[in-house]
């Protein structure tokens, strides 16, 4: 890392691999749509979908029709489903001339899509997403059947299939869940042959499929994919569900000390003075603070590993600094510290002393931090 800062996220393209088998082995012969929207989970969108693509991954998912833009400027040419659907003409229009697959949340979209749809070429796929109990995007139930024929009689659309989200599979108790199931398998009873000729039906997120033994016996016969997103990157939604597949993190966020200084018993360190040494010791400062992701509650409260060894914070997180008190310990200027993706450090335990997500830590990783690859050394 001659002449750049020391700070990186690592990418691990064979965990990678791995965490798509393990989604692959759940979904017990069902297709994996791989969700890789807001630059996939912070992990880079194009090097993930690349990984997930050599891994044999078939269709990918993400939020935006800029999102899919860019994936197909990276060269992806594999089907990609627009989960957050087109809000106007011009993202119609975007999303037919980069063949994308367009999710539909109400009847408003259909002009658009329509008049966007290529002239003489095959019709322009589309998905209806069903609300049945997130109350936040996707069809009503109720609607679904009235859109679903206006899609069928657009001969310039065709219906590609259908889906819904699950709000609580993360938890275990899994009546919500089943609840919404029994809702969709409604809807699905609703359309012809209970929607066994669309191309695609799919609801387990990836709490949904670590949930898979509670769920299974009530999934709609019509489900033939799954649309994981976390667990891909080897972080489970819930403790609880950690036991059910065999997860490998894939980004490590790393930095090294930049500077070491003594402190005497009584001084404090950073902004507004909220730590203070209780004896004499040693402050390691790193070159990453919150511009690059480390969440500002972790003031006095998170840790890192510093040559393997937890250290915890010293005083509050700076816009692109963090100080550790490393008393006694060996350290010196250069040494590897780990913010969180080692098996020692799992972001899962860094996002609960934050007071937040794992998912929001992956995706706040900033654009100042690159990605690298790690090629294993290891056999």
């Amino acid at each position: 890392m001659s002449g750049e800062r020391p700070t990186v996220a690592w990418i691990d393209p064979e965990a990678l691999a791995a965490n798509f088998g393990e989604a692959r082995r759940l979904a017990a012969g069902r297709e994996v749509i791989a969700v890789v929207k807001a630059d996939g989970y912070g992990h880079g969108a194009r090097t993930v979908a690349r990984g997930l693509l050599e891994a044999g991954c078939r269709e990918l998912a993400v939020a935006t029709v800029d999102e899919a833009r860019e994936l197909r400027g990276a060269g992806i040419q594999t089907s990609l489903l627009v989960l957050g659907g087109i809000h106007d003409a011009a993202e119609a229009e975007t999303a037919a001339a980069h063949g994308l697959t367009v999710a539909v949340h109400h009847m408003g979209q259909l002009p658009w899509l329509r008049a966007a749809a290529p002239v003489g070429r095959a019709p322009l796929a589309l998905q209806l997403e069903v609300d049945t109990g997130m109350a936040r995007m996707g069809v009503p139930a109720e609607q679904v059947a009235e859109l679903a024929r206006a899609i069928e009689e657009a001969p310039e659309l065709e219906l590609d299939g259908i889906y819904t989200h699950l709000s609580r599979a993360d938890e275990e108790d899994p009546a919500p869940s089943v609840e919404q199931l029994v809702r969709f398998a409604g809807v699905l009873d609703a359309l012809p042959d209970g929607g066994r000729s669309l191309r695609r039906v799919h609801v387990a997120n990836s709490a949904g499929l670590l949930a898979t033994p509670e769920l299974e016996s009530v999934l709609p016969a019509a489900v033939n994919a799954v649309r994981p997103g976390l667990m891909l990157y080897g972080v489970a939604p819930a403790p609880h569900q950690k036991a059910r597949a065999e997860l490998t993190p894939v980004m490590t966020l790393e930095t090294a000390i930049v500077n070491l200084r003594d402190v005497a018993a009584g001084r404090a360190v950073g902004y507004g003075g909220s730590w203070v040494a209780k004896c004499e010791g040693r402050i390691a400062t790193l070159p990453i603070g919150y511009a690059d992701g480390v969440p500002w509650s972790l003031a006095n409260t998170g840790v890192a590993l510093v040559n393997g060894i937890e250290r915890p914070f010293a005083g509050r997180v700076s816009m692109d600094l963090v100080t550790l008190d490393v008393g006694s310990a060996p350290a010196k200027i250069g040494d590897r510290v780990v913010l969180f993706g080692e098996p020692a450090l799992p972001v899962e335990a860094v996002a609960e002393l934050a007071g937040t997500l794992a998912y929001e830590l992956l995706v706040r990783v900033g654009t100042r931090v690159p990605r690298k690859v790690r090629v294993r050394t290891d056999s």
